[in-house]
């Protein structure tokens, strides 16, 4: 199984980049910490929230990640091939 340490250096290496929500709004973060703050909004999402989020993966849409914060984004970021490479 992938852990989120992985995942979070992962994550952090592609802040800064463009990535786009399930429907289509692009979006960048920066990982201040140990949470990243989305440029579309005032919301920071955390490193738990991520680990929270990983044994729900592969996830369809954002749906499926109901009860996390930013579910669109958390799962723009998740789904997204720099940073699920081939782990789900």
């Amino acid at each position: 199984m992938t852990t989120i340490e992985l995942v979070w250096e992962r994550i952090r290496d592609c802040a800064g980049q463009e990535f786009r929500t399930v429907s289509g709004l692009p979006f960048t973060y920066q990982v201040p910490g140990n949470y990243l703050r989305v440029d579309r909004t005032n919301r920071n999402l955390s490193r738990t929230n991520f680990a929270k989020a990983l044994p729900r993966l592969p996830a369809a849409g954002p749906g499926q990640l109901a009860g996390r914060q930013g579910a669109p984004y958390t799962w723009a970021i998740l789904m997204d091939p720099r940073v699920r490479q081939e782990d789900w």
